[in-house]
Protein backbone atom coordinates (compact mmCIF):
# COMPACT_ATOMS: atom_id res chain seq x y z
CA UNK A 1 0.00 0.00 0.00
CA UNK A 2 0.90 3.13 -0.97
CA UNK A 3 1.62 5.88 1.90
CA UNK A 4 -2.11 7.84 0.15
CA UNK A 5 -3.82 5.19 -0.29
CA UNK A 6 -5.27 4.86 2.90
CA UNK A 7 -7.01 8.26 2.28
CA UNK A 8 -9.96 6.15 0.15
CA UNK A 9 -10.39 3.45 2.51
CA UNK A 10 -13.73 3.13 3.83
CA UNK A 11 -14.15 3.77 7.58
CA UNK A 12 -13.75 0.22 9.07
CA UNK A 13 -10.94 -0.60 6.74
CA UNK A 14 -8.99 2.47 7.74
CA UNK A 15 -9.46 1.99 11.36
CA UNK A 16 -7.53 -1.81 10.59
CA UNK A 17 -4.09 0.45 9.87
CA UNK A 18 -1.93 2.41 12.33
CA UNK A 19 -0.92 5.83 12.05
CA UNK A 20 2.54 4.89 11.15
CA UNK A 21 1.71 3.26 8.18
CA UNK A 22 0.10 6.20 6.96
CA UNK A 23 2.98 8.25 6.12
CA UNK A 24 1.91 11.19 7.96
CA UNK A 25 4.15 14.10 8.25
CA UNK A 26 4.69 17.21 9.56
CA UNK A 27 6.16 18.85 7.05
CA UNK A 28 3.58 20.69 4.24
CA UNK A 29 0.69 20.24 6.59
CA UNK A 30 -1.15 23.32 8.27
CA UNK A 31 0.96 22.14 11.25
CA UNK A 32 4.11 23.32 10.00
CA UNK A 33 3.53 27.28 10.25
CA UNK A 34 1.93 27.09 12.95
CA UNK A 35 5.13 25.55 14.70
CA UNK A 36 7.30 28.03 12.76
CA UNK A 37 5.32 30.94 14.13
CA UNK A 38 6.14 29.31 17.75
CA UNK A 39 9.77 29.39 16.85
CA UNK A 40 9.56 32.92 15.85
CA UNK A 41 7.92 33.93 19.22
CA UNK A 42 11.02 31.81 21.17
CA UNK A 43 13.26 34.14 18.62
CA UNK A 44 11.11 37.30 19.32
CA UNK A 45 11.81 36.31 23.45
CA UNK A 46 16.14 35.54 22.16
CA UNK A 47 15.88 32.06 23.05
CA UNK A 48 17.49 29.85 19.95
CA UNK A 49 16.14 26.42 21.32
CA UNK A 50 13.87 25.60 18.76
CA UNK A 51 12.54 21.87 20.36
CA UNK A 52 11.55 19.48 17.73
CA UNK A 53 8.14 18.39 17.04
CA UNK A 54 6.53 15.06 16.21
CA UNK A 55 3.79 13.60 15.53
CA UNK A 56 2.34 11.10 18.39
CA UNK A 57 -0.56 9.89 20.26
CA UNK A 58 -1.33 12.98 22.12
CA UNK A 59 -0.01 16.28 23.16
CA UNK A 60 2.67 15.54 25.21
CA UNK A 61 6.19 16.45 26.36
CA UNK A 62 7.89 13.09 27.19
CA UNK A 63 9.62 13.33 30.46
CA UNK A 64 13.05 14.18 29.97
CA UNK A 65 13.06 15.03 26.23
CA UNK A 66 13.02 18.20 25.21
CA UNK A 67 11.06 17.78 21.93
CA UNK A 68 6.90 18.04 21.61
CA UNK A 69 4.62 15.20 20.41
CA UNK A 70 1.56 16.54 18.53
CA UNK A 71 -1.53 14.30 18.01
CA UNK A 72 -0.90 12.81 14.40
CA UNK A 73 -4.48 13.32 13.71
CA UNK A 74 -4.16 17.04 13.12
CA UNK A 75 -1.70 15.98 10.23
CA UNK A 76 -4.51 15.02 7.64
CA UNK A 77 -8.22 16.52 7.68
CA UNK A 78 -9.92 13.48 7.25
CA UNK A 79 -8.33 12.08 10.33
CA UNK A 80 -9.20 15.07 12.30
CA UNK A 81 -12.91 14.06 10.72
CA UNK A 82 -12.56 10.98 12.31
CA UNK A 83 -11.49 12.27 15.87
CA UNK A 84 -14.49 14.82 15.65
CA UNK A 85 -16.72 11.93 14.73
CA UNK A 86 -15.32 9.46 17.88
CA UNK A 87 -14.36 11.69 20.27
CA UNK A 88 -16.60 14.42 19.59
CA UNK A 89 -13.94 17.33 19.46
CA UNK A 90 -10.23 17.73 17.95
CA UNK A 91 -7.61 18.77 20.71
CA UNK A 92 -5.79 21.47 19.23
CA UNK A 93 -8.07 21.47 16.33
CA UNK A 94 -7.93 25.69 16.09
CA UNK A 95 -5.28 27.94 15.25
CA UNK A 96 -5.91 29.07 18.60
CA UNK A 97 -5.96 26.06 20.82
CA UNK A 98 -2.78 24.69 19.30
CA UNK A 99 -0.89 27.91 19.82
CA UNK A 100 -2.24 27.32 23.85
CA UNK A 101 -0.99 23.48 23.90
CA UNK A 102 2.05 24.50 22.32
CA UNK A 103 3.19 27.37 24.38
CA UNK A 104 2.33 25.38 27.02
CA UNK A 105 4.67 22.00 25.88
CA UNK A 106 7.06 24.57 25.46
CA UNK A 107 7.89 25.28 28.52
CA UNK A 108 8.29 21.68 29.67
CA UNK A 109 10.40 21.65 26.80
CA UNK A 110 12.69 24.61 28.30
CA UNK A 111 12.37 23.09 31.62
CA UNK A 112 14.26 19.57 30.34
CA UNK A 113 16.51 21.01 27.86
CA UNK A 114 18.44 23.23 30.74
CA UNK A 115 17.53 21.05 33.95
CA UNK A 116 15.17 24.28 35.22
CA UNK A 117 13.43 21.69 37.72
CA UNK A 118 16.70 20.86 39.28
CA UNK A 119 17.11 24.52 40.22
CA UNK A 120 16.17 25.43 43.76
CA UNK A 121 14.64 28.76 43.13
CA UNK A 122 12.54 26.72 40.56
CA UNK A 123 11.36 24.28 43.52
CA UNK A 124 10.95 26.94 45.89
CA UNK A 125 8.43 28.23 43.52
CA UNK A 126 6.54 25.76 41.87
CA UNK A 127 7.15 22.95 44.03
CA UNK A 128 9.06 19.07 43.16
CA UNK A 129 8.53 17.95 39.91
CA UNK A 130 9.42 14.54 41.50
CA UNK A 131 6.13 14.80 42.87
CA UNK A 132 3.88 12.12 41.56
CA UNK A 133 1.01 13.19 39.37
CA UNK A 134 -2.16 12.75 40.98
CA UNK A 135 -5.09 10.68 39.36
CA UNK A 136 -7.64 13.59 40.06
CA UNK A 137 -7.20 17.36 41.49
CA UNK A 138 -9.06 19.76 42.99
CA UNK A 139 -8.50 22.71 41.82
CA UNK A 140 -9.61 25.78 43.68
CA UNK A 141 -10.93 28.14 40.69
CA UNK A 142 -10.66 31.52 42.68
CA UNK A 143 -6.54 31.22 43.72
CA UNK A 144 -4.36 34.21 42.45
CA UNK A 145 -1.43 31.30 43.45
CA UNK A 146 -1.33 29.94 39.88
CA UNK A 147 -1.52 31.51 35.85
CA UNK A 148 -4.30 30.49 34.04
CA UNK A 149 -3.81 29.12 30.86
CA UNK A 150 -5.58 25.71 29.65
CA UNK A 151 -8.57 24.91 30.78
CA UNK A 152 -9.92 23.20 34.48
CA UNK A 153 -7.59 25.65 35.87
CA UNK A 154 -4.46 22.97 34.95
CA UNK A 155 -1.37 25.07 36.89
CA UNK A 156 -2.84 23.90 39.70
CA UNK A 157 -2.04 19.90 38.67
CA UNK A 158 1.49 19.33 39.68
CA UNK A 159 4.84 21.53 39.75
CA UNK A 160 5.44 20.65 35.89
CA UNK A 161 2.17 21.91 34.80
CA UNK A 162 2.14 25.02 37.19
CA UNK A 163 5.47 26.29 35.40
CA UNK A 164 4.82 25.02 31.87
CA UNK A 165 1.49 27.09 32.38
CA UNK A 166 3.74 30.04 33.72
CA UNK A 167 6.09 29.89 30.81
CA UNK A 168 2.99 29.83 28.33
CA UNK A 169 1.62 32.70 29.68
CA UNK A 170 4.81 34.49 29.78
CA UNK A 171 5.65 33.93 26.22
CA UNK A 172 2.13 34.72 24.44
CA UNK A 173 3.15 37.45 22.34
CA UNK A 174 0.46 40.87 22.86
CA UNK A 175 -0.22 39.98 26.38
CA UNK A 176 0.31 42.07 29.17
CA UNK A 177 1.15 39.77 31.97
CA UNK A 178 2.54 41.89 34.61
CA UNK A 179 -0.94 44.21 34.36
CA UNK A 180 -3.13 41.23 34.07
CA UNK A 181 -1.30 39.24 37.02
CA UNK A 182 -0.92 42.40 39.43
CA UNK A 183 -1.63 42.05 42.54
CA UNK A 184 -1.43 37.90 42.08
CA UNK A 185 1.02 35.89 43.57
CA UNK A 186 1.47 34.17 40.18
CA UNK A 187 3.23 37.39 38.83
CA UNK A 188 6.28 36.28 41.27
CA UNK A 189 6.50 33.12 39.17
CA UNK A 190 6.21 34.90 36.03
CA UNK A 191 9.21 37.86 37.26
CA UNK A 192 11.10 34.29 37.92
CA UNK A 193 10.38 32.81 34.30
CA UNK A 194 11.06 36.24 32.48
CA UNK A 195 14.80 35.99 34.43
CA UNK A 196 15.86 32.87 33.66
CA UNK A 197 14.70 33.15 30.15
CA UNK A 198 16.91 36.11 29.93
CA UNK A 199 19.75 33.76 30.90
CA UNK A 200 19.19 31.20 28.21
CA UNK A 201 19.27 33.66 25.51
CA UNK A 202 21.54 32.77 22.91
CA UNK A 203 21.72 29.33 24.42
CA UNK A 204 21.09 26.08 22.36
CA UNK A 205 20.43 22.45 23.93
CA UNK A 206 21.19 18.92 22.48
CA UNK A 207 18.27 17.91 20.01
CA UNK A 208 17.14 14.30 20.77
CA UNK A 209 17.21 12.28 17.71
CA UNK A 210 14.44 11.54 15.06
CA UNK A 211 14.78 7.52 16.81
CA UNK A 212 14.77 8.34 20.24
CA UNK A 213 10.91 10.18 19.07
CA UNK A 214 10.44 6.93 17.07
CA UNK A 215 10.46 5.38 19.89
CA UNK A 216 8.08 7.91 22.18
CA UNK A 217 5.70 8.45 19.58
CA UNK A 218 3.05 5.53 20.46
CA UNK A 219 1.55 5.35 16.92
CA UNK A 220 2.07 1.72 15.99
CA UNK A 221 -1.52 0.59 16.83
CA UNK A 222 -4.28 0.23 14.95
CA UNK A 223 -6.84 3.31 14.94
CA UNK A 224 -9.46 1.09 16.36
CA UNK A 225 -7.17 0.71 19.35
CA UNK A 226 -6.73 3.89 20.09
CA UNK A 227 -10.06 5.08 19.54
CA UNK A 228 -10.76 1.86 21.99
CA UNK A 229 -8.90 3.51 24.68
CA UNK A 230 -9.29 6.86 24.74
CA UNK A 231 -13.40 6.22 24.40
CA UNK A 232 -12.38 4.41 27.29
CA UNK A 233 -10.33 6.95 29.47
CA UNK A 234 -12.84 9.51 28.85
CA UNK A 235 -15.78 7.41 29.63
CA UNK A 236 -16.30 6.96 33.51
CA UNK A 237 -18.08 4.15 35.43
CA UNK A 238 -20.37 5.56 37.31
CA UNK A 239 -22.79 3.73 40.09
CA UNK A 240 -25.85 3.01 38.91
CA UNK A 241 -27.49 5.01 41.50
CA UNK A 242 -28.98 8.08 40.40
CA UNK A 243 -32.54 6.86 40.24
CA UNK A 244 -33.80 8.91 42.74
CA UNK A 245 -33.00 11.47 41.05
CA UNK A 246 -33.96 10.71 37.64
CA UNK A 247 -37.00 10.31 39.63
CA UNK A 248 -37.41 13.69 41.15
CA UNK A 249 -36.70 15.28 38.43
CA UNK A 250 -39.53 13.02 35.93
CA UNK A 251 -42.30 10.85 36.96
CA UNK A 252 -43.27 7.72 36.51
CA UNK A 253 -46.91 8.02 36.52
CA UNK A 254 -48.21 10.16 33.45
CA UNK A 255 -51.18 11.23 33.09
CA UNK A 256 -52.26 11.33 29.38
CA UNK A 257 -51.03 9.57 26.72
CA UNK A 258 -50.05 12.37 25.09
CA UNK A 259 -47.30 13.25 28.31
CA UNK A 260 -43.55 13.20 26.51
CA UNK A 261 -41.19 10.57 27.37
CA UNK A 262 -38.11 11.54 29.65
CA UNK A 263 -36.27 9.71 26.60
CA UNK A 264 -37.59 11.71 24.24
CA UNK A 265 -37.42 15.07 25.72
CA UNK A 266 -33.74 13.83 26.48
CA UNK A 267 -33.25 13.16 23.13
CA UNK A 268 -34.26 16.24 21.49
CA UNK A 269 -32.46 18.56 24.41
CA UNK A 270 -29.57 16.76 23.87
CA UNK A 271 -27.46 18.62 21.53
CA UNK A 272 -28.03 22.21 23.09
CA UNK A 273 -27.54 20.31 26.78
CA UNK A 274 -24.46 18.83 25.93
CA UNK A 275 -22.86 22.15 24.00
CA UNK A 276 -24.41 24.22 27.20
CA UNK A 277 -22.91 22.07 29.94
CA UNK A 278 -19.45 22.06 28.22
CA UNK A 279 -19.53 25.50 27.47
CA UNK A 280 -19.78 26.29 31.18
CA UNK A 281 -18.13 23.08 33.07
CA UNK A 282 -15.20 22.80 30.34
CA UNK A 283 -15.72 19.58 30.79
CA UNK A 284 -14.63 17.03 27.28
CA UNK A 285 -17.70 16.99 24.93
CA UNK A 286 -17.53 13.05 24.82
CA UNK A 287 -17.59 12.68 28.53
CA UNK A 288 -20.87 14.85 28.54
CA UNK A 289 -22.30 12.81 25.37
CA UNK A 290 -21.03 9.37 27.42
CA UNK A 291 -23.02 10.60 30.69
CA UNK A 292 -26.17 12.10 28.73
CA UNK A 293 -26.62 8.05 26.67
CA UNK A 294 -26.27 6.53 29.96
CA UNK A 295 -29.09 8.95 31.38
CA UNK A 296 -31.30 8.71 27.85
CA UNK A 297 -30.88 4.22 28.35
CA UNK A 298 -31.90 4.41 32.07
CA UNK A 299 -34.81 6.78 32.09
CA UNK A 300 -36.08 4.85 29.29
CA UNK A 301 -35.80 1.71 31.15
CA UNK A 302 -37.41 3.57 34.07
CA UNK A 303 -40.38 4.51 31.95
CA UNK A 304 -40.44 8.19 33.39
CA UNK A 305 -42.10 11.42 31.53
CA UNK A 306 -41.88 14.99 31.83
CA UNK A 307 -44.13 16.75 34.54
CA UNK A 308 -46.93 18.31 33.52
CA UNK A 309 -46.23 21.95 34.05
CA UNK A 310 -42.33 21.48 34.50
CA UNK A 311 -41.94 25.47 32.72
CA UNK A 312 -38.14 25.26 34.20
CA UNK A 313 -37.38 21.63 33.25
CA UNK A 314 -34.74 22.79 30.94
CA UNK A 315 -32.96 24.44 33.87
CA UNK A 316 -33.08 22.00 35.97
CA UNK A 317 -31.46 18.85 33.50
CA UNK A 318 -28.79 21.27 33.21
CA UNK A 319 -28.29 22.35 36.72
CA UNK A 320 -27.97 18.94 37.42
CA UNK A 321 -26.11 17.42 34.11
CA UNK A 322 -23.69 20.16 35.28
CA UNK A 323 -23.52 18.77 39.08
CA UNK A 324 -22.41 15.57 37.57
CA UNK A 325 -19.89 17.06 35.20
CA UNK A 326 -18.55 18.76 37.44
CA UNK A 327 -18.22 16.65 40.49
CA UNK A 328 -16.41 14.29 37.63
CA UNK A 329 -14.03 17.57 36.82
CA UNK A 330 -13.21 17.43 40.17
CA UNK A 331 -13.11 13.63 41.39
CA UNK A 332 -13.14 11.54 38.21
CA UNK A 333 -16.38 10.16 39.52
CA UNK A 334 -20.01 10.71 38.44
CA UNK A 335 -22.07 10.83 41.76
CA UNK A 336 -25.51 11.74 42.46
CA UNK A 337 -26.46 14.16 45.03
CA UNK A 338 -26.45 12.73 48.74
Amino acid sequence: MQPSDWQRLPEHALMELSPARMGLSIADTALEPLIQKLYGELAAKSLVFQPPCFLADEWFCPVGIPAIGIPFYLAHPRLRQLEKKKILEVEGGTKTEFMKLIRHETGHAYSYAFGLQRRKAWRDLFGSAATEYPDTYQPKPYSKSYVTHLENWYAQSHPDEDFAETFAVWLTPGLNWRKRYRGWKALEKLEYVDRVMAGLAGKSAPVPTAKILAGWAGIGFKLKTYFQKKMKLYEDCYPDFYDRDLKTLFTDLPLESSDVSARDYLKKSYVPLVRAVAVWTREKQYTIDQLMQRLIRRVAELRLYVRQGSADMDLQLAAYISTLVNTHLFTGKFKRSK
